[in-house]
């Protein structure tokens, strides 16, 4: 395994990186960052130790070939739309995608139709996108040259779709599925997976594996264009520590397994785990409580030393990994426990579904824009994205008409102190608008 080869280093580094592997500047991880030196392989033309590496992960997901990937799902992401589509091809995409996938259709140039998934209008955010919805967005758009969806959701939704149209997944939170009894590993003919999210590998890792080998060797042209040419040596020592790790460790993903059909025995009376198909995802609503997502991730933080992974209006996630011990879910079940004590119930608010805004322009499509202040841009053209980061789900995009409701959202999201952005990064007064 390449991270067996690395403990081998022993010639003298007349190469980069300028840091030499010399341990007097106290850089972490450096005495095995090295380059593309002989013998150990290269990520853009494997041969070797990184080729056995891709071979073993595809054995474990199942995958016709997967690819390492150094910086992140994004990078696979771009690299399976441009493989699978041509410039100013239509393509249908769930509306609920991350902006990595916005950002490749911005490129690309693609004409988007959107599918739309189901809505928790208690907790407020997208649940899983059905077949029906796929099929119907397919009958509307019969040119469509590719569906994108993302499975499973930040919040632990996952979706199974097929279709006689190339289907791209973007499961960046579903790395750990195939080897835990949440939920399947979703299916596509192009599937993405953060290892680094609910895996033990470094930030930035990922892993895209390809289920219909036709698009192969596009993926692998579009990796030379758009991943590093530099790849981290470092990032790819725990790729195959990560994959070591899930071939002999059965024992942990049971353990993990066990630790949360404990943790989800946790009394809550106030507070209330919401259902969702990977319960590695603790999705906890206040939605039946005098407090909000926000709130709670700020007690947690504050008095218990816990912090989550992302906070809205209704609710929190709480991501877990095989990683996490039985003493880490007590510690959090703990807390949990306490802050529900102090609450007071109330009715739930019910959120209104999100409507898709009226497109009037394509993504690529909005070049000059202007400042235009947030009280007065409703029935204005978006010349940005909004969205709430994490998860990086557009609000509006570019191209789409503005609309008061979208401006309530985004009103309601700063108010409650979520983290709402925007490409230029002028709110809460300022958004960018399509110049007439």
């Amino acid at each position: 395994m390449l991270h067996d080869d690395l403990k081998k280093l022993n010639r003298y580094p007349f190469h980069m990186p300028g840091h030499k592997r010399n341990p007097r500047f106290g850089i972490s991880g450096s005495e095995i960052d090295i380059t593309e030196i002989n013998g150990y392989d290269d990520l853009h033309r494997p041969t070797g130790a990184i080729l056995d590496l891709e071979r073993e992960l595809a054995e474990l997901y199942r995958a016709e070939r997967s690819r390492i990937l150094v910086n992140g799902s994004t990078v696979g992401i771009l690299a399976a739309v441009f493989a699978v589509t041509k410039r100013g091809d239509d393509v249908i995409i769930a509306r609920n995608c991350h902006k990595s996938v916005y950002n490749a259709c911005f490129l690309r140039e693609l004409k988007v139709s959107y599918a739309e998934p189901d809505f928790d209008c208690v907790n407020g955010y997208y649940a899983s996108i059905t077949q029906s919805g796929i099929d119907r967005a397919v009958a509307e758009n019969p040119n469509a040259k590719a569906i994108i969806i993302t499975s499973p959701t930040y919040e632990g939704m996952a979706s199974e779709i097929t279709s006689d149209i190339p289907v791209i997944v973007d499961a960046a939170h579903g790395a750990h599925l195939p080897f835990c009894g949440s939920c399947p590993y979703p299916k596509g003919d192009i599937v993405i997976s953060s290892l680094h999210k609910t895996l033990p590998a470094l930030t930035q890792t990922a892993v895209i594996n390809i289920y219909n080998e036709y698009y192969s060797d596009k993926i692998s042209e579009y990796l030379d264009v758009f991943e590093t040419s530099s790849p981290s040596y470092v990032l790819m020592n725990s790729v195959s520590k990560c994959a070591e790790f899930i071939k002999n460790g059965d024992d942990a993903f049971a353990r993990y397994e066990k630790n949360l059909t404990e943790f989800y025995k946790t009394p809550l009376n106030r507070l209330a785990f919401t259902h969702n198909d990977d319960r590695g995802k603790i999705v906890v609503s206040t939605a039946k409580s005098n407090i909000t997502g926000v709130a709670l991730a700020d007690i947690l933080r504050n008095e218990f030393l816990i912090e989550c992974e992302m906070a809205s209006l209704n609710y929190i996630v709480l991501m877990t990994s095989p990683a996490d011990t039985a003493e880490a879910f007590k510690k959090l079940s703990r807390a949990l426990i306490a802050i529900d004590g102090r609450l007071e119930g109330k009715e739930p608010l019910i959120i209104k579904a999100p409507v898709i805004p009226e497109k009037r322009y394509e993504l690529y499509e909005i070049t000059e824009t202007e400042k235009t202040p947030l009280s007065d841009c409703v029935g204005k053209v978006c010349g940005e994205f909004v969205y709430a980061y994490p998860p990086g789900i557009p609000v509006i995009a570019p191209g789409e008409v503005i609309t008061a409701d979208a401006v309530n959202s985004i009103v309601n999201a700063e108010r409650a102190g979520i983290n709402i952005l925007s490409k230029a990064d002028l709110l809460p007064r300022f958004i960018l608008t399509k110049s007439i």
